[in-house]
């Protein structure tokens, strides 16, 4: 399906030349002449990308509201602002407001067919990843009926009216992250943006940038986190990770509520709910001033805190049950039989907590639905208690859980082909039956994972 491409501009001449240049390349393209047709086509129908001139005809009106009006109904339409009299200041607005480009008049071919294809690529890849984090967290609730989880689920309840700050803490993978969202869901800021910004991955050197944005020589700005979850809620993830010095500049925003870009003048102010989230101990850490005990406190007014997964084991058959529907939907596959009666599901320590387990049943859903229970048992098995650490099934797990998903399931997909290719001593066709595979897909896979010669 072609995408569609929305030009407005009064100029005739600039209509007709973008237009053509663009269905050369197979884009479906409208055209609006003045500001009301464009309220028009835009109300009308949501083109997958807008060009707009920002001075139009009408002299309260102009490219500006044109932008609002199609962010505001999805932001993630992407607007390339054009003007041949822009002022930088406007840019800088335009750009603040949403728009992905903005292009100065006169261009060439190539360049407007390089933004309109740049645009359309992130466009698309940000629908993507807010699809991936619907699967992986939106659509996933707190699941469990232990005294620490049913706290916990009440405390959200209470929070869905208030505006304090909350410091979620707890052991990796015990899900702050999915509490954080779920506050925020629950909020009265559910419509506005949910950031995250993760004190662990930045650079030393990168920390002021992320957060608050910075101004360049050439007049554009990187937004910071702070401006992305305006009017939002803003998750800092692993927040002792922030540097003492920028400690004191967060701070300054939580009481001000204003800040000012790296080499900008200018206060931008701001108003976001601040969530923080830490697998350490805080309190330890102002003890031997490694964290702003000021800061603490202003990050402590609403905590929360999640437990190991060993210590609540009385979840483990909820959160089964429940990741098994969950991940066999997503995934479109039957539901594996795991037997929640296994011994080693509870003696088991569950490092990686809740995350772990949910590895562990999306692995079982994904390529061993099919299976008895009997052998998913003994999968269990060999995953949560391998015969030796130099076992290679242990290192396949080990390298898998820590892997991103896709690489993950290569590995995963590669051992367990391999497997039942050996159990029907190489034989495709058997082995493609089993699986539920047509015999043509399966020799494109193994073709693809580079499995051969089997026996």
């Amino acid at each position: 399906m072609h995408k569609e491409i929305l030009v407005i501009d009064d100029n005739p001449d600039i209509r007709t030349l973008v237009s053509n240049i663009l269905r050369e390349q197979n884009f479906d393209v409208r055209t609006a002449a003045n500001f009301d047709q464009a309220v028009f086509e835009i109300n009308k129908k949501l083109p997958d990308l807008a060009i707009i001139d920002i001075k139009l005809d009408k002299a309260d009106k102009d490219g500006i509201d044109l932008l609002k009006l199609v962010t505001k109904k999805d932001k993630l339409t992407p607007v390339i602002m054009i003007s041949g009299h822009a002022t930088v200041q406007i840019a800088v607005e335009a750009t603040r407001l949403g728009a992905y480009e903005f292009i100065e008049k006169p261009f060439s071919k190539e360049k407007i067919l390089n933004y309109v294809n740049r645009a359309l690529e992130s466009s698309q890849l940000q629908k993507e990843k807010d699809i991936i984090e619907n699967k992986l967290f939106h659509s996933f609730e707190l699941v469990g009926k232990s005294p620490s989880i049913v706290k916990i689920k009440k405390i959200i309840e209470k929070l869905s009216s208030s505006e304090s700050r909350v410091l979620i803490s707890g052991p990796t993978g015990a899900g702050k992250e999915l509490v954080a969202r779920k506050i925020h869901k629950n909020s009265l800021r559910a419509k506005e943006p949910f950031v995250i910004i993760n004190a662990a991955l930045l650079k030393e050197n990168t920390y002021e940038k992320e957060l608050f944005g910075e101004e360049l020589e050439d007049g554009s700005i990187s937004f910071g986190a702070l401006e992305r979850a305006n009017k939002g809620t803003l998750l800092i993830d692993e927040v002792s990770e922030i540097p003492y010095v920028t400690q004191a500049n967060v701070l300054r925003v939580l009481i001000d509520q204003k800040f000012k870009r790296l080499n900008g003048s200018k206060n931008i102010n701001v108003n976001i709910r601040l969530i923080s989230s830490t697998s350490k101990n805080l309190d330890d850490l102002v003890k031997i001033n490694k964290f702003r005990e000021d800061l603490f406190h202003r990050l402590n007014v609403m905590p929360i805190e999640l437990t190991s997964l060993s210590s609540r084991t009385e979840d483990i058959p909820l959160l089964i049950e429940y990741f098994k529907k969950k991940l066999a939907d997503i995934n479109g596959v039957q539901q594996p039989k795991i037997d929640i009666k296994n011994d080693n599901l509870y003696t088991y320590n569950w490092p990686g907590n809740v995350r772990e387990l949910r590895n562990l049943v999306e692995r079982i859903t994904i390529l061993s639905s099919n299976e008895s229970k009997s052998n998913i048992n003994k999968l269990i098995e060999d995953i949560l208690n391998p015969s030796s650490p130099s076992d290679s099934n242990s290192n396949l797990i080990e390298k898998s859980f820590t892997s991103p998903l896709k690489e993950a399931r290569k590995h995963f997909e590669k051992e367990y082909l391999t497997t039942q290719l050996k159990k029907n001593h190489g034989n495709v066709s058997k082995t493609a039956d089993f699986i539920g595979m047509e015999r043509s897909a399966l020799h494109r896979k193994l073709k693809e994972l580079g499995i051969k010669g089997i026996n």
